[in-house]
């Protein structure tokens, strides 16, 4: 057994009527309590609920299953200790995590209320759509996303396993109200769009943003570029409407 660290927010004076658990990109590689502290801290402020977010272990010390492993354990712990609802949350690599989490816990007693998903890596096809026409985007490219799948994986091949790869899940049924957001000019785009596209065909509830003129990693840019700036306002706006039982409205 380890201790995962986390870090929570609250909002002072404010009872708070959800929780949104939070996974921090990097790639599996990188990023942590720190890298992510202002963007959790603003999540906070902007919606009032409990943000948490999870310290979990990378690669490649640590490849698959362990940030998965990590992520599912701190969702069960924070379920089992507290009544409010709750919402996953997380960005790239986080993203990914946040949907398998998800996929694994959708039908236990304490299931997440919602998900919103910020330029997820979900284990999309490499060899069309946005991976091919934002192969060579700013700030993540094919060959990135390739990489960092490799670190994380070990050397083994995880692509048909859902914690690894969400979008090779063959069962889309029964997940909760989903936001997807991601960036136009990145490699994974698609993903998001397709994941979306799976959720509703099985008669779920989904939408896929895809923000223009955006690239992946954006959140670094929201008080510099009002267009990044914006989608952050709808990232908040999303978290504390699912987590309200409620849908946003872009």
């Amino acid at each position: 057994m380890h201790r995962i660290p986390i870090r929570v927010y609250v909002k002072k004076a404010i009872e708070p009527d959800a929780i949104c658990l939070y996974f921090h990109g990097g790639g599996f590689v990188v990023g942590g309590l720190h890298s992510h502290d202002d963007v959790c801290a603003e999540l906070c402020e902007a919606t009032g609920f409990r943000i948490i977010s999870v310290d979990y272990r990378l690669a490649p010390e640590h490849p698959h299953p362990a940030s998965f492993e990590d992520c599912l354990a701190v969702f069960h712990h924070i379920a089992a200790a507290s009544h409010l609802p709750i919402v996953l949350s997380g960005d790239s690599a986080g993203g990914n995590l946040a949907a398998s989490v998800t996929h694994h816990t959708r039908c236990g007693e304490r299931a997440p209320v919602g998900q919103v998903l910020i330029y997820p890596g979900l284990g999309g096809r490499m060899d069309e759509g946005s991976y091919l026409a934002h192969g060579q985007a700013p700030m993540l490219t094919t060959g990135d996303v390739q990489y960092y799948a490799q670190i994380r994986s070990g050397g083994r091949d995880w692509s048909n396993d859902p914690r690894f790869a969400p979008l090779s899940d063959p069962d889309f049924s029964n997940l909760p109200a989903t936001i997807v957001i991601s960036a136009e000019c990145d490699p994974l785009s698609d993903d998001g769009r397709h994941y979306c596209d799976r959720i509703v065909a099985a008669g779920g509830k989904a939408l896929w943003r895809n923000e223009q003129g955006l690239v992946h990693g954006y959140l670094r840019a929201r008080h510099s570029v009002e267009r990044a700036g914006a989608s952050f306002r709808r990232i908040c706006e999303a978290v504390q409407a699912l987590g309200l039982n409620g849908w946003p409205v872009f």
